[in-house]
């Protein structure tokens, strides 16, 4: 079955740097594309970055400049390297995948950025 496994997250001061990363096993990993949400309480679920199965990128204009995905297609595993934090970057940050109709979310990993 397809699983998600978001690490990294963390307490980081502000401007500070964190890489999240996202392990997946049980789908052909190469083949899909990878999404990388946020949310804090009370919240909607953000889109945050996507990245292709080939590699191409898309980002929040929050984010755009800070932040970065890539991808391991070895490891199964995508990143997102973040840069410049700020405090309203405090979220429990997700992973997911689509196939077919189905939607995937990992169990998500904390980022605290302290002013």
């Amino acid at each position: 079955q397809v699983q998600l496994a978001e690490s990294g997250g963390g307490l980081v001061q502000f401007g500070g740097s964190l890489r999240l990363s996202c392990a997946a096993s049980g789908f052909a990993f190469s083949t899909a594309a990878m999404s990388w949400y946020r949310q804090v309480p009370g919240k909607e679920r953000e889109l945050v970055a996507v990245i292709s199965s080939g590699g191409s990128t898309m980002y929040a204009d929050s984010v755009k400049g800070r932040f970065t995905s890539s991808r391991d297609n070895d490891k199964n595993t995508v990143y997102l390297q973040m840069n410049s934090l700020k405090p309203e970057d405090t979220a429990v940050y997700y992973c997911k995948v689509v196939r077919g109709t189905n939607s995937y979310w990992g169990q998500g990993t904390q980022v605290t950025v302290s002013s």
